[in-house]
């Protein structure tokens, strides 16, 4: 994959907000009105120009990074193939990286050796931390139905 951009970022308040909250407001308004279009087709507000023509999908993921730009946040979008380093992937999951490796020589993640280095597929780190999120949140309901049963 050399010379391909595996992500593509925008940092906050890089872009102005005013101007995305206008393109995100037309972008929903467009959308709901218009529930069964699968392709988009969007002309220059000047016309002239032939219409571009997008799947709704990609206007759903623009409409998304609109939301995050209005509200001042960086945006990041990585494609699910992309392979990340142990540091990538850590800070991804907000934990060292130590603990990371961990969870990754215990087979709680999948990933591959790049000679004597650790690739995380962006795919399979987004999968542990969707199970690690259900792990928790059934932990969360048991110590609430504990703490019910005490009658604390």
């Amino acid at each position: 994959m050399a010379g391909t951009q595996l992500a593509s970022s925008i940092k906050p308040g890089s872009l102005d907000q005013k101007q995305s909250e206008r393109a995100l407001r037309r972008i929903k308004d467009y959308l709901m009105r218009h529930p069964e279009e699968q392709s988009i087709e969007v002309a220059a507000e000047l016309g002239g120009d032939d219409a571009l023509v997008l799947p709704r999908e990609a206007v759903s993921m623009l409409a998304y990074i609109l939301a995050q730009v209005a509200e001042g946040r960086g945006v990041q979008v990585m494609p699910s193939h992309a392979e990340l380093t142990t540091q990538q992937a850590s800070d991804m999951l907000n934990v060292s990286r130590p603990y990371l490796i961990g969870l990754l020589e215990a087979g709680a993640i999948r990933y591959r050796l790049v000679g004597r280095h650790r690739r995380i597929r962006h795919d399979d780190l987004m999968e542990y931390k969707r199970q690690d999120s259900v792990k928790r949140r059934a932990a969360a309901e048991e110590l609430s139905e504990l703490g019910q049963e005490l009658g604390l």
